[in-house]
C-alpha cells in the first residue's frame, strides 16, 4: 500500500518553525512521508501566525496554492490565528480542519479519515487550558535547529494576542530541553537556537503550576556545558529578564555567541507605558552598554513597532534619534496593525495608514545604514563562520558567530562545516567576503 504524503507550510517564528518540526516527526511516526509544499500531498498542515494582518492575508493564498496543486487534498490549519480565529479560518474554501492551542500537537488523532470536508472542522478551546507544556525542536531544514524551551506569556502588552494565542507563561524541565539539545548535537547540526515566546521567564510553569527550581540563567549555565552543541544561539529576549549574569556568561561562554536579539517596541518612555512594556528607556540603554562593555564585537538586533496609537511626528523622531545614537546592528521593524481584543485596538492617536509605511520606511532605512556600519566595525577582523546548505544563485552563505552574512563561490563541500576566516570586503549585496584561515570542524 502506497505511503501517505504530508506537506507543511509554516508562517511567523521561529517557535512556529519547531513546533511544525516536531507535529512532521509525529506524522512519520504514523506512516506519512514529508515532501515539500509546492509537491502533491495527501495532507497540508498549515501553522498559521496572528502577529501581523499580513500572516491573515497570507493563510488564504496558502490554502489555494495546496488546492492548485491538489484539489482533492485535506487542508489542516493550525497555530496561534487558527486559536484566535477558528471559525474565519474554518469558512476559508477548501479548509476541512482548524486546531486550537492545544488540540494541534494531537494532529494525527484527527484525521484518520482524510476525505473533504464540506465545512472546516474545529477543535479549540478556551486558552485557559492550554496550561501544559509540549516540547519541540526543528532539525532537516537548515544548518541550525531551533530547540523551544518555554511557551505562553504572562505579559499584557496592549498590542499583542500572543498570551490569548497561546496562554501562559510555561516551560520545558530542564531535563528534558538537555536531552533534546543532545539528541539535535548527535544528528550533526552545528548549531541551536533557543525559541519561546518569552524566553527569559524560562523555568516557570516547569512543573505544570507557577512554582520552578531553575531560571533563564541556569538553563544557560547547563546547556553551555552539553558536548557536541558547537554553537548556541540566544532568539530574543525581554530586555528586563536579560540580566548581568546572563550577559557576563555569554562573553565567557565555550558555545554561546555573541548574538543577542532584545524588543525595545519603542525609543519614547510615554510610547512604551501606554503598551505596558516593563522598561523604560533607560534601561534598553543600560543592556546595550552593559553587552558592548564585555562583547564589543557582539551583534545586537533590535524589535521596533511604528504607528502605534498615539505615535505623533515627535514620538516617532524620539525612537528614530534613540536607534541612530545606540549602539546596535540592525532592526526588525513592525507596522502596528489592530487586532482584535488588544487594548491597543480602542486607543485614541489612530496613525493613518500611510504615515505607518512612510515610518517604517525610514526605520528599516536606518537598519541598512546600522548593519553597514557593524559590519564594516567587524573587516580584517577573525570569525568563525558556519556555512548554510543552500545553493543561491552559485553561491554559499554562511554567519560568523557573530551573524555577520558571508558570502564564497558555491562550494558543497562547506556545508554545514565551521571555518575560521578573516573578513576581508564588503560587497555590493551588503554581504561580507572573507580569506580561509583554518578549518575547525569537519
Amino acid at each position: 500500500m502506497e505511503r501517505k504524503k504530508v506537506a507543511f507550510y509554516t508562517l511567523g517564528c521561529k517557535l512556529n518553525f519547531s513546533e511544525t518540526s516536531t507535529i512532521a516527526r509525529s506524522f512519520k511516526n504514523e506512516g506519512f512521508d514529508r515532501v515539500d509544499f509546492s509537491e502533491t500531498a495527501d495532507i497540508y498542515v498549515i501553522n498559521t501566525c496572528s502577529v501581523t494582518e499580513n500572516a491573515d492575508k497570507r493563510f488564504k493564498t496558502i490554502v489555494k496554492q495546496a488546492q492548485k496543486v491538489n484539489p482533492e487534498a485535506f487542508v489542516a490549519a493550525i497555530g496561534c490565528y487558527a486559536q484566535l480565529k477558528p471559525e474565519e479560518l474554518a469558512d476559508v474554501n477548501g479548509v476541512d480542519l482548524v486546531l486550537g492551542a492545544t488540540e494541534k500537537f494531537k494532529i494525527t488523532d484527527y484525521i484518520n479519515d482524510l476525505s473533504k470536508n464540506d465545512f472546516g472542522e474545529v477543535h479549540s478551546c478556551e486558552i485557559e487550558e492550554a496550561d501544559f507544556y509540549v516540547g519541540s525542536y526543528s532539525i532537516g531544514d537548515r544548518t541550525r535547529a531551533f530547540l523551544k524551551v518555554q511557551d505562553g506569556c504572562d505579559y499584557k502588552c496592549t498590542y499583542c494576542t500572543i498570551p490569548l494565542a497561546r496562554g501562559i507563561s510555561r516551560s520545558d524541565s530542564m531535563e528534558n530541553v538537555i536531552k533534546n539539545a543532545r539528541e539535535i548535537s548527535e544528528k550533526g547540526i552545528k548549531e541551536i537556537v533557543l525559541t519561546g515566546v518569552n524566553i527569559g521567564d524560562y523555568g516557570k510553569g516547569e512543573f505544570g503550576n507557577k512554582k520552578h527550581e531553575h531560571t533563564f540563567l541556569d538553563l544557560i549555565t547547563q546547556l553551555d556545558q552539553v558536548e557536541g552543541i558547537e554553537r548556541l544561539r540566544i532568539s530574543s529576549i525581554e530586555p528586563n529578564l536579560l540580566k548581568n549574569e546572563a550577559i557576563e556568561l555569554v562573553s565567557n561562554s565555550r558555545a554561546f555567541v555573541p548574538h543577542f536579539h532584545i524588543p525595545l517596541q519603542s525609543g519614547s518612555n510615554e510610547l512604551l507605558k501606554k503598551m505596558k512594556r516593563r522598561y523604560m528607556c533607560e534601561l534598553y540603554v543600560d543592556r546595550v552598554q552593559k553587552i558592548k562593555a564585555v562583547m564589543p564585537h557582539a551583534c545586537i538586533g533590535v524589535d521596533v513597532i511604528v504607528g502605534f496609537p498615539g505615535e505623533t511626528d515627535d514620538l516617532f523622531l524620539e525612537t528614530y534619534n534613540f536607534l541612530n545614537e545606540l549602539d546596535i546592528s540592525y532592526l526588525h521593524v513592525f507596522t502596528y496593525s489592530e487586532r482584535d481584543n488588544t487594548e491597543a485596538a480602542h486607543m485614541d492617536g489612530v496613525v493613518p495608514k500611510n504615515i505607518r509605511a512612510k515610518r517604517s520606511k525610514m526605520l528599516r532605512g536606518l537598519s541598512v545604514k546600522k548593519r553597514r556600519a557593524f559590519y564594516e566595525q567587524q573587516l580584517n577582523s577573525e570569525r568563525v563562520v558556519l556555512f548554510e546548505s543552500e545553493n543561491k544563485e552559485g553561491y554559499i552563505h554562511g554567519f560568523t558567530e557573530n551573524y555577520v552574512k558571508v558570502k564564497a563561490p558555491w562550494n558543497p563541500e562547506l556545508v554545514n562545516t565551521l571555518h575560521k576566516v578573516e573578513l576581508s570586503e564588503i560587497d555590493e549585496d551588503g554581504l561580507v567576503r572573507f580569506k580561509f584561515i583554518e578549518a575547525l570542524v569537519p
